[in-house]
């Protein structure tokens, strides 16, 4: 058991003696280490305070860096309740008069009353089909229906487990057929409303009937009931089917939708209201939206600016530097960004190449004013040339080729460009077994009226064509591409093909909508006769070809029309996109990264692992973590001291306990010795 009190022998304070020692030899060395850790603490603090302004400059420049802030479009309309509008990037620039005389709307049937809605209707097939109908409803007079050679044809089959009004409405809707049912209650009874689910004239309702029951299929009993045809019209028509109807600039317009996206280039057209007057629309460029990106950024500049003189401030009043004073790493920093920010952006052929010709401009201390008159003068009169300004651009005098992105090696300059050979869609071209339609005709039926078709390697499900006569290939050509656009495997792939019929060579070519080679159209099952009558057969069509070509005389990477320059060469991460033209030399592509692009790319560098700040923090820490070392070591030695203390000054506790006994036995003894007479003095 250790020794917890000391001096008893001797009547020393041992314990303060060796506790004092033990500081008077620890305490300067720790008060050093501490010294020493705060600083650097301090220090660390400090680089984690310019970390985070780095990061939120480079937030603030995201704006400004991306192309798209100055491509957008700015769609306004005096009457947003009449018709709403959105625009993109390829919107056309002006005012335009918009009027709105009929919008859009969906045919719309009901039935007769029933007292419940499970009463049976009846027993039978309902075949539904969307066209143009003629029909009076005054004095319910049907005159004839022409069907949509674009939609297909939808039959119900209604047996004793669904022959209910309620069975009925949920079999139209379980089909999802481009029909749909409710049943409501108007007070008479209980009614079966079905309305198509597209809009537009030519997507009216057809409902023929073959009624099991009575076997009569015009009259209003049992399924019957539910006929609207040129045969008998029982479903009485709510609403009639009807295309919307405006004018753009005096322009009649007629749409099956109320939602137009083709109208005007890069303006989708919502209409919500017939107007009463004529409705103005106006396009402009998105100024607004440009400005503010450039505000941000010169705010996010603004604040790093401030973090960074603050650490590195002198105060002449205590002759004393804040923590980074004189700091390499910060003054490098620093520097970096002060020179992106002053200097012109590098091979820029637009009319604007620096911030103070835009109005911006450095103060005494290094921070950004906006002269805000001028900067909005310039972006609108010039709002083309700013663009190159902030972000990486690249120019080429070519109608068929774009610039599409960078990468971060890509290389400021010029790159020739040189194309071998363009990008081709797959395509499968079918024999040359079609009529002149002219005089002939091609019938559908179920011979061959199925057909199966891989696209760009996804399989998709069986088609199956509206049956009946097609007196032309345009229309037969419909048919198939709206069968084939609609299947569900291609829906969810994102893929789309087009049909087109050749009228020279008498065939249907099916086209994939994507380019290179991943591109194909391959068909793989067709019923017994469509060989014959549409030229289909089991095989492969031809594959897509990728674009091939050179960026700065570099063989580049095609991917469908994309050709990227290759890795390693100046062109490195270069992407321009390819549509057409010719083979051979194209010219070459001015490639530039403006201030916005360069902030942001400086800033990786300097936040990343191996950059400047990471090197910095991490001798930081390893200089941290050696002084946690050395600090335990030492506490370490100083216990072993002490522990030497305390045992030497108890040996001298110890002997001083001795000596004390011996002179107290010596003196007893003395004077109890004969004729011995102590002196009390």
């Amino acid at each position: 058991m250790p020794i917890t009190s000391t001096g008893i022998g001797s009547g020393l304070d041992i314990e303060g003696l060796v506790s004092q020692l033990i500081q008077a030899e620890s305490q300067p060395k720790e008060l050093r280490i501490n010294r020493q850790q705060n600083a650097l603490q301090a220090e660390l603090s400090a680089y984690g305070t310019i970390q985070g302004a780095l990061s939120g400059l480079q937030l603030a420049a995201a704006g400004a860096k991306s192309a798209a802030t100055f491509q957008q479009r700015n769609a306004v309309v005096s009457d947003d309740a009449a018709i709403s509008v959105s625009a993109d990037s390829s919107a056309a620039i002006g005012t335009f008069s918009l009027a709105v005389s009929a919008l859009a709307t969906s045919h719309s049937l009901a039935s007769q009353a029933y007292s419940a809605v499970t009463d049976v209707v009846g027993t039978g097939t309902i075949t539904v089909r969307f066209g143009t109908t003629d029909y009076d409803a005054g004095t319910d007079t049907y005159n004839s229906f022409t069907q949509n050679a674009q939609s297909s044809t939808a039959s119900f089959v209604i047996d004793t487990e669904n022959n209910t009004l309620e069975g009925i409405r949920d079999t139209i809707n379980k089909a999802d057929a481009g029909v749909a049912a409710v049943i409501v209650n108007d007070g008479s009874g209980f009614k079966l409303l079905v309305n198509a689910v597209a809009t537009g004239a030519e997507n009216s309702l057809e409902f023929v009937v073959t009624n099991d029951g009575d076997a009569n299929n015009t009259d209003a009993s049992g399924l019957s009931a539910l006929s609207f045809s040129a045969a008998a019209t029982h479903l009485g028509q709510t609403v009639a089917a009807q295309d919307a109807q405006l004018t753009v600039n005096g322009l009649a317009i007629t749409s099956a939708s109320n939602e137009l996206p083709d109208v005007i280039d890069g303006i989708t057209l919502n209409l919500k209201q017939v107007t009463a007057a004529p409705v103005s629309l106006s396009v402009t460029k998105d100024v607004q939206a440009v400005r503010s990106a450039i505000e941000t950024l010169v705010n996010g500049y603004r604040a790093f600016n401030a973090v960074a003189n603050q650490l590195s401030a002198f105060d002449a009043d205590s002759k004393q530097g804040n923590i980074l004073l004189g700091d390499a790493t910060l003054r490098s920093a620093a520097s970096s960004l002060r020179r992106i920010i002053n200097n012109p952006v590098e091979n820029l052929s637009t009319t604007f190449s620096s911030l103070s010709e835009i109005g911006i401009t450095t103060d005494v201390n290094g921070s950004l004013t906006i002269d805000t008159a001028k900067l909005d003068t310039i972006i609108d009169e010039n709002f083309e040339s700013i663009a190159g300004l902030f972000s990486a651009i690249g120019q080429i005098d070519d109608d068929f080729i774009s610039f599409a992105g960078a990468g971060s090696a890509t290389e400021i300059g010029l790159h020739a460009v040189e194309i071998t050979q363009l990008a081709t869609q797959g395509t499968f071209v079918g024999n040359s077994v079609l009529p002149d339609f002219g005089v002939g005709s091609v019938t559908i039926d179920d011979t061959n009226d199925s057909l199966t078709v891989e696209i760009d390697g996804v399989t998709g499900s069986a088609i199956s064509l509206t049956l009946g006569v097609y007196t032309s290939g345009e229309s037969l050509a419909q048919e198939i591409k709206t069968r084939l656009n609609g299947v569900p495997e291609f829906l969810s792939a994102g893929i789309v093909v087009d049909v087109v019929f050749d009228a020279g060579s008498n065939s249907l070519s099916i086209i994939s909508d994507r380019y290179g080679n991943e591109s194909s159209v391959n068909v793989t099952g067709i019923d017994s006769f469509t060989a014959g009558t549409l030229g289909f057969t089991v095989t492969s069509g031809s594959t897509g070809q990728d674009v091939v070509g050179t960026i700065g005389g570099t063989a580049a990477v095609g991917n469908g029309q994309a050709l990227t320059g290759a890795a390693g060469s100046p062109a490195d991460g270069l992407v321009i996109s390819v549509t057409g033209g010719a083979t051979g030399s194209r010219g070459s592509i001015s490639f530039s990264r403006g201030i916005g692009d360069v902030i942001d790319s400086t800033i990786t560098d300097m936040l990343s692992d191996d950059g400047l700040l990471s090197a910095r923090t991490t001798g930081i820490t390893a200089s941290l973590a050696a002084l946690e070392e050395d600090l335990v070591s030492h506490r370490l030695r100083m216990e072993t001291i002490e522990a030497r203390y305390r045992a030497q000054f108890s040996a001298l506790d110890s002997l001083v306990a001795q000596l004390q006994s011996t002179g107290s036995f010596l003196t007893s003894a003395l004077a109890s010795l004969p004729g011995t007479r102590l002196s009390s003095n």
